[in-house]
């Protein structure tokens, strides 16, 4: 319908969607109907959902997809980083962003990763040179990262501590 009415245009490829469980349930109709086109392009879904609603039903599912969809699909199981896994990726990280760390922050900063996310303990990287920079250094130090962790939540703390507050969800 989409295409038929010129409000989308299917062109041979690859689309990637990051964060499917977001989409409406008009959006999987659309990209269900686009699978069975001969320009059917591969479709990359990433979701960190389990079981979830569909958007615009009333309809739980896995990962918040369809299942009618859901069994078209090819699902890669993967696993969380490694503690030295996720120190070579923050490591990565500081020195394409220029940011200098002793290597005992950086493992420090592994193990918050490993605690919260890897996510978390990137975005601690900015906040932690400002912290150190301050402090008249030009290299992140333990004490940097042990900081700036007491001034932040990670999303799964702020959303316990919310759950915790009497009313304040409802």
């Amino acid at each position: 319908r989409y295409i038929d009415q010129g409000v989308a245009e299917l062109v041979p490829g690859v689309l990637f969607v990051d964060e499917v469980h977001m989409l409406d349930i008009e959006c999987f109709t659309y990209l269900n109907r686009s699978l069975e086109s001969t320009l059917s392009p591969i479709v990359v879904f990433a979701t960190n959902r389990g079981v979830c609603k569909i958007r615009g039903t009333d309809v739980v599912a896995p990962h918040g997809i369809p299942v009618d969809l859901l069994d078209r699909m090819l699902i890669v199981r993967t696993m969380p980083y490694s503690h030295e896994e996720m120190v070579q990726i923050i490591s990565i990280r500081a020195s394409v962003e220029g940011i200098e760390l002793e290597d005992e922050a950086l493992k420090v900063l592994g193990e918050i990763g490993a605690k919260t996310s890897l996510r978390y303990a990137v975005q601690m990287l900015t906040p932690s040179r400002i912290m150190a920079e301050t402090c008249g250094r030009t290299k992140i130090a333990t004490s940097d990262v042990k900081e700036v962790d007491t001034l932040f939540f990670d999303g799964k703390a702020s959303a316990q501590l919310l759950a915790k507050s009497e009313g304040y969800m409802q």
